[in-house]
């Protein structure tokens, strides 16, 4: 069992980011290092070959030139030469006649690897210092007479032999730092993320409260931690918000309910005409019909917060919803006594949803002219500039204390003034939520002579 969960933790590291960058880290060094290798070789080994190669076309060329002016005589005297002026003893000649007999050079006897119709070769030579390694080119002559030039170049392939070994320590010191340093690399990787995966594991298992913790070196992981508290931030704000609004439900809905119930048990136990029954039923009905609104109030708000409703987007003129909303309210208002007035441009077009946005506005003056007092003023303005359009609606009411605006958007969160008054505590949330869906926000603030409130929804104007 071990074994197995051993094997299974070898595969894993195996098959982890940060083993592949590692094999790949180490699979680039290698192909570079080869690369350089191979250059280094070229420039070492294959010019000193390319270096003998052309010293041999040159001797044979000169001795080609003497045969031509002055014979076999004239190629013997060039031999002696050259023999006199190698200060090396590198130079490697020899010239025999036509019978294979021996007229001038440093060697004793046609060497055997050099076949009598081969123009080169390189092999195992007898000097007069030892065996060595020779490079050889031969050339016949019109008269059948024969030279051979040569170079000793047994120190130039231990040369050679010590810069191959050198490189080839080289690469594989090139692939053993490459290894390392790529599990280094996979380290340091597995070291960052462990804490993450720690806290997205804690989180599956239903600790919501645990984050992810910052190094403070601000790099990409401490962006990606941030990012991910943010989102369970986010995360655990819409669980509590969830748990709220499953309490409030069930307050909200428990009084209304058992308030049915118990007028219904009452129309049961003591109507005594068909008339008292029906009445108790419309009763219930409207009761429950409360209830089903509720229900829909809350099913829009998630919907607008789902987004789903931006499909619905179009360009409209909002000053114009506007105008349609107040008129619409402006009986309500003439019968409370109230002055509603409203002042903006004619046209203020955005890209929204217009019912979205006119039910928000209607939200807004309904609640100025609900808490506003007879001989009071509602004012609505409509402004846009830059991105943005605005819809600002004041009242000349109690207003609402610091703290209370603070909450006003909760869902069925409703201050002290509005306990007394119908309603469920959801229509500045719909507000908010119709405001950021459209790229902007709900604001609640003191009215401009210190008394009433004014809210002001923003809406953005992109593409319009």
């Amino acid at each position: 069992m071990e074994g197995a969960e051993a094997n299974e933790s070898g595969w894993r590291s195996v098959r982890s980011i940060g083993f592949r960058i590692a094999a790949l880290h180490a699979a680039l060094m290698a192909l570079s290092s080869g690369a350089l290798v191979a250059f280094l070789w070229w420039n070492t080994g294959g010019y000193l070959d390319r270096q003998v190669e052309r010293g041999l076309r040159g001797d044979l060329a000169a001795f080609a030139a003497d045969h031509r002016a002055g014979g076999s005589a004239a190629v013997a005297a060039a031999i002696e030469a050259r023999l006199a002026e190698d200060t090396d003893t590198e130079a490697i000649y020899l010239l025999i006649d036509a019978r294979g007999v021996k007229l001038a050079g440093n060697l004793d006897a046609w060497p055997a690897f050099l076949a009598p119709g081969s123009e080169g070769a390189e092999g195992r030579l007898a000097r007069e210092a030892g065996e060595t390694t020779a490079r050889l080119q031969a050339l016949t002559f019109p008269d059948g007479s024969r030279v051979l030039v040569g170079r000793d170049v047994g120190a130039r392939r231990q040369l050679q032999a010590l810069v191959a070994e050198s490189v080839f320590y080289g690469l594989a010191l090139a692939v053993v730092l490459a290894a390392s340093g790529g599990l280094l690399v996979a380290q340091v990787l597995a070291r960052r993320t462990a804490p993450l995966l720690a806290t997205a594991a804690a989180i599956g298992h239903g600790d919501l409260a645990r984050r992810a913790p910052l190094s403070g070196n601000d790099d990409e992981f401490d962006r990606l931690a941030g990012s991910l508290n943010a989102m369970l931030d986010r995360l655990a704000g819409l669980m509590e918000g969830m748990r709220q609004v499953s309490n409030a439900i069930a307050h909200d809905l428990r009084t209304p309910i058992a308030r049915t119930r118990a007028g219904l048990e009452e129309v049961l136990r003591e109507a005594s005409d068909a008339g008292t029954l029906k009445a108790g039923i419309e009763r219930g009905i409207e009761e429950l019909d409360r209830v089903i609104a509720l229900f829909e109030a809350l099913l829009r708000i998630a919907e607008i917060e789902s987004g789903a409703r931006r499909s619905a987007f179009a360009t409209f003129n909002l000053a114009q919803a506007v105008e349609d909303v107040a008129a619409l309210y402006e009986p309500v208002a003439e019968a409370k006594g109230i002055r509603l007035e409203t002042t903006g441009p004619s046209v203020l077009t955005i890209l929204g949803d217009r019912n979205l946005a006119a039910q928000a506005v209607a939200n807004l003056i309904d609640n100025a002219i609900k808490f506003t007092p007879e001989g009071g003023l509602v004012r609505v303005r409509v402004a846009g500039s830059g991105g943005w359009a605005e819809v600002s609606v004041t009242d000349t009411g109690p207003g609402m204390p610091e703290p209370v605006r603070a909450r006003a958007v909760e869902r069925f969160f409703r201050g002290e003034p509005s306990r007394s008054t119908p309603g469920f505590g959801l229509g500045l949330a719909l507000v908010e939520a119709v405001a950021q869906l459209h790229g902007g926000w709900l604001d609640l603030a003191v009215g401009p002579d210190g008394r009433g409130l004014t809210a002001t929804v923003r809406f953005g104007r992109e593409g319009e």
